[in-house]
């Protein structure tokens, strides 16, 4: 499986799709379809990766790359700029063959069209950029209704992997209360160890969710629904993978530090 296909109701001009690690040339620990020319790969091994893609996906142009630093900046691909490689986490087009695409290893992609077909947008969300507000930026940057709009969620470190401090939690919760319910305290095993009871573990919980060393779990697929939500957005697909509990299938920074990256895309054509 070298790519995923999204499944959703998108115009049928609308082309999107998420790569995974699967069928490249890469060497360990980058094996095999590593996309990321950033990460220490052979530069060659990552420029072939990147011709294959380019030839399997049959895409109309090569990819249009950004150098992603987990801000808020959204690139317009229709307007020229002076580089090849633009500082930004997000991407859109109205032009057809226009390739947006976003490079991940944990972080949240997502893919986004309005339902006239006329505009596509890639994010490259981590959770800085998502608390920081990419998603909303992105969003702004349509001349549609939200509610005219529907998001792909790619695959991403999952809320059973993605752990968490409290400067974290505290971020996502001082911007929306709402929040709280995507985190899930990760009990102390030293504390749990010193318990004999539940009632005892239970008495201490306050002082563990207040301790600065508190540990959570974070689920990156709800708080960024809940942020769609919020905007009006309720057309709303996949979350269903986690990067870091399926190793044959995608990149891992969590997991594995030095690792290679999958490229999510979308374009219009007709």
């Amino acid at each position: 499986m070298k790519w995923i296909t999204p499944n959703w109701p998108a115009p049928s001009n609308v082309n999107a799709l998420m790569t995974t690690r699967q069928d490249g040339v890469s060497l360990a620990p980058f094996h095999s379809f590593n996309l990321g020319a950033h990460v220490g790969d052979n530069l060659e091994h990552v420029t072939e990766n990147r011709e294959q893609l380019i030839n399997l996906a049959t895409l109309p142009t090569p990819p249009r790359w950004l150098n992603q630093t987990h801000s808020t900046t959204v690139i317009n691909l229709d307007l020229p700029t002076d580089t090849d490689l633009p500082n930004g986490d997000a991407s859109f087009t109205k032009q057809k063959n226009v390739v947006s695409t976003i490079m991940t290893a944990d972080c949240l992609p997502l893919l986004i069209c309005n339902k006239q077909g006329t505009q596509v947008a890639a994010v490259h969300a981590g959770w800085r950029g998502l608390v920081d507000g990419v998603i909303e930026e992105t969003i702004a940057t349509f001349d549609v209704e939200p509610s005219e709009l529907m998001v792909w969620l790619g695959a991403a470190i999952g809320s059973e992997a993605f752990e968490v401090g409290n400067d974290v939690r505290d971020a996502f919760i001082t911007s929306d209360p709402k929040a709280a319910a995507g985190f899930t305290m990760k009990a102390s095993t030293e504390s749990l160890s010193q318990e004999n009871s539940i009632s005892k573990m239970l008495k201490h919980e306050d002082d563990l969710i207040d301790s600065a060393n508190q540990k959570w779990f974070s689920d990156i697929y709800f708080l960024a629904e809940l942020r769609l939500n919020h905007l009006g957005i309720h057309d709303i697909y996949g979350g269903e993978f986690c990067t870091y509990k399926q190793k044959d299938s995608f990149f891992s920074y969590r997991r594995d530090g030095q690792t290679g990256r999958m490229a999510s895309l979308i374009w219009l054509t007709k």
